[in-house]
C-alpha cells in the first residue's frame, strides 16, 4: 500500500505543478485566461487528493479537519478553473484568487500536522 500512496503523492505533485505552472505562464504572457494545464492540474489535484485521503497507512492518517480543509480548497479551485475555462480573458482578481488558493492548499498540506 505504501507504493500506491507514493504514486498518488507523485501524481498529486504533478497536478500542483500543472496548476501553478499554467498560471505562471498565463501571467507572464500578459493574457490572463485559464489554460488547459490549469484545468488538468485542478482535476488531478482533486482526484489524487481523494485517493490520498483513503486510509492507506496503518494508524498514521492525517487529521480529518486537514482533509476537509484541503478538499474544500481543491473543489473551490476546480470550480474557479472549470467554469471560466472557455473565456478569452478572466478577471485579474479571479486569476490571483486561483493562485492564492493553490498556494494556500499547498501550505495546508505542508504546515498542518
Amino acid at each position: 500500500m505504501e507504493a500506491l500512496r507514493l504514486v498518488l503523492l507523485y501524481v498529486h505533485l504533478i497536478g500542483f505543478a500543472l496548476l501553478l505552472g499554467g498560471a505562471v505562464v498565463q501571467w507572464a504572457s500578459g493574457r490572463i485566461r485559464i489554460n488547459p494545464a490549469m484545468l488538468w492540474g485542478a482535476v488531478i489535484q482533486v482526484v489524487t487528493g481523494i485517493g490520498l485521503s483513503a486510509p492507506l497507512r496503518d494508524g498514521d492518517e492525517p487529521a480529518t479537519a486537514k482533509l476537509v480543509t484541503k478538499l474544500v480548497l481543491s473543489l473551490l479551485i476546480l470550480a474557479m478553473v472549470f467554469f471560466p475555462r472557455k473565456r478569452e480573458a478572466v478577471n485579474k482578481g479571479h486569476f490571483i484568487a486561483v493562485v492564492v488558493l493553490t498556494l494556500a492548499n499547498a501550505a495546508v498540506a505542508v504546515f498542518w500536522r
